[in-house]
Order: C-alpha cells, then structure tokens, then sequence
C-alpha cells in the first residue's frame, strides 16, 4: 500500500489529481501541470516532496566517513549551513543516487536522498558507515515543501515571524539554516529561486495553509518534472542510474579528483577518463513537429547514434526538448527518430532556462 504525507489531505482538498509515485500518493497536477509550470516560473508555486528521504549523520567521523562516501568533496564544507550537491557511486563508477550533503557542524551533517532510492541509499551508506564512528538516523518524523519562484522566498518570509524572517531571508543559495521548528534551505529543483523548508510533519498542513492563503499556489510532480528539465538537471532513474557514471552525465563537475581522496568509485573513474572516448550528455531542442520523449533515438550526419534520455514539451519554451546520452564525436546537424520518422533537432547547452529566461 502507498504511503501518504502528512499533507495528503491538504492536496485532496486543493483538488489534487494523486498518482503512486515512488511507493507514495503524490499530486501530479491541482487541475492544469501547465498553469503550475508558469506559477512557479512567474510568480511562486508550491511542492510537497516529503517523500525525500533526510538522513542525518551523527559523530566525531561523519566527515571522514562522507569524504570517503561522496564523489564531491565534503572539505569544501567549511562554513555550517552550506550544502553540497553529490553523486554516491558504486566501485565501478555506476550512480547509486545523487544527493544534497548540508554542514550542520563538525560532527553533524544531513543527507537529502531521492524516494526512489531509499533502501539501497541506506543499506549502502549503512554498510560504509560501519568502520567510522557514525550514527545515522532516517528523519520520517519531518516534512519537506519546496517553496520556488522570483516571488518564492518574500512569501515565504511574509508566513513566518521575526527575527525568522529576516534571518531566511539573508540566507545565501545553497545555505540551510534551522531556524526553531524550520529548516530552511535555499535550495530547489527548478531553476528558480526559493527555498525547501523542513518542519515537523505535525504543522506541515498549517504551514502549507499560510502559503496559500499567502498567495502560493500549489504545484504537483507534472509540473517539477517540466521545470527541472527546463533547468538541465537530471532526474535519478531517467537520465542518470547504476550503469552510467557522472562522467557520462553531465556531472563531471561534482567529481573532486584534484587531490588523492580515496572515494568510492574513484578508480573506476579515473580508467574511464584514461581510456577515453566518454559520452557526452547534452541538451537538444526540437526542430521538426512532434513531442521528445525519453529513450528515442538520435542521428547526426555522420551517423553517429545516441538516445534521449528525458525529454517533454517545454511551456517557457514553446518548443520540444531533450536531454541526450550521445559519442563523442557526435556533431549537429542531428535528427531524432519520433515514431518512425526523423524529425530535425539542433544540440544546446544546457540548462535552457534560468530564472525563467530562455538561454537557447
């Protein structure tokens, strides 16, 4: 049977259409995913993602023990409340899950991890952790909204009192803060600005009611897969998963190889670049009619083959794009193959909006 969040009521009385996501009742849209698109785009939307998974690690080697965990290096952590994105590898380089790392203090750090992931997240951070002196533990007990928009953080300060306010508001991106019975990060998963607020689920659907009576509107999963899209940042499972490493997807980035940190997967990485030859994983905008999907075949001039990964009709946009796993070699002019016929497509660098201008 699915989960439920704690405000599973509050969507059913916004007239939410709920779907099984990730083993839990999640709202796909209020009524229209493209009116929450443009919400959050031009205004400030709303997203309950209590079905992320926050996992706190505890003691004296939390960060010795994530700097052997993570491909991204956790010493760049220095001032608390700062947040780290990451890739959490096997040993043959392959993506166990990405993740948000936050520095609470020396022997305190929390982990946002994706639903879709939780058992084999934990059994393997589990099983990593036993030769550090770790305590970890799974926060269930605590909601998470993801507030987004240009006009996200001013309502969000509107909702809660001073000196709260004033302190989330000073809050620079990719900083948390606990402030009383929030934690508030300037975080998302939409290109927009705005913060992801953990609370405890027992005043989740008081707080979601202030947003909306506050003006935020609500928004459901049909909506954050377009906007995350539109930003160029990849969704577990889709466009990145165990078979393919971050060098492969578009992640290169959040891999710290500089120095001689022994990080799982890094072995397999480093042969992977020594041997050349990597994918590349790029954006595509669609010339010719039709709607890009995942898993279509994409052909340039040369006949070089690759494969979308995600794709969808972009409502900033008002055209179709994708996201694509293709050679190396592989060069424009291309096309993609969409129900048996190939349709014109040109390949740009992602993401294609940021702070809901065009970058294409």
């Amino acid at each position: 049977m699915s989960k439920r969040t704690a405000l599973y009521d509050s969507h059913l009385a916004a007239g939410a259409k709920m779907v099984e996501f990730a083993g839990w009742e999640m709202p796909i849209h209020y009524g229209s995913q493209l009116e929450e698109h443009h919400q959050v785009r031009k205004d400030a939307g709303m997203f309950d993602v209590s079905h992320m998974v926050i996992v706190d690690l505890i003691g004296p080697q939390v960060r010795a023990f994530l700097s052997h965990l993570l491909a991204n290096d956790v010493s760049r952590l220095t001032q608390p409340g700062k947040a780290l994105y990451s890739c959490m590898l096997r040993d043959d380089g392959g993506i166990i899950d990405d993740l948000i790392t936050y520095y609470l203090s020396e022997d305190f750090f929390r982990l946002v991890v994706n639903a879709a992931t939780r058992e084999k997240d934990l059994a393997w951070i589990e099983q990593h952790a036993a030769a550090y002196a770790v305590q970890i533990e799974e926060r269930s007990q605590l909601a998470m909204i993801a507030v987004q928009g240009p006009n996200a953080r001013a309502r969000v300060c509107e909702v809660i009192a001073e000196p709260l306010a004033t302190q989330a508001a000073a809050l620079a991106p990719f900083t948390g803060q606990q402030l009383e019975e929030y934690f508030i990060a300037r975080t998302g998963y939409t290109g927009e600005d705005g913060f992801e607020v953990m609370l405890p689920n027992e005043l989740a659907p008081v707080f979601w009611q202030q947003l909306l009576s506050a003006g935020v509107k609500p928004a459901g999963l049909g909506a954050r897969d377009t906007l995350r899209l539109e930003a160029g940042m990849n969704l577990y499972g889709t466009d990145m998963d165990e078979s393919v490493s971050p060098l492969e997807s578009g992640l290169a980035w959040t891999v710290a190889m500089r120095d001689d940190r022994p990080f799982i997967g890094r072995t397999a990485l480093e042969a992977q670049k020594a041997q050349g030859g990597l994918r590349r994983f790029i954006g595509l905008v669609l010339e010719g009619r039709g709607v890009l999907r995942g898993h279509q075949k994409v052909v340039d001039s040369h006949g070089l083959e690759g494969e979308t990964t995600s794709g969808t009709f972009s409502p900033t946009l008002s055209v179709s794009i994708a996201m694509a796993r293709v050679p190396a070699e592989f060069s424009d002019p291309c096309e993609v193959e969409i129900r048996g016929k190939r349709q014109p497509a040109r390949s740009v660098k992602m993401p294609f909006v940021r702070h809901g201008k065009s970058l294409i």
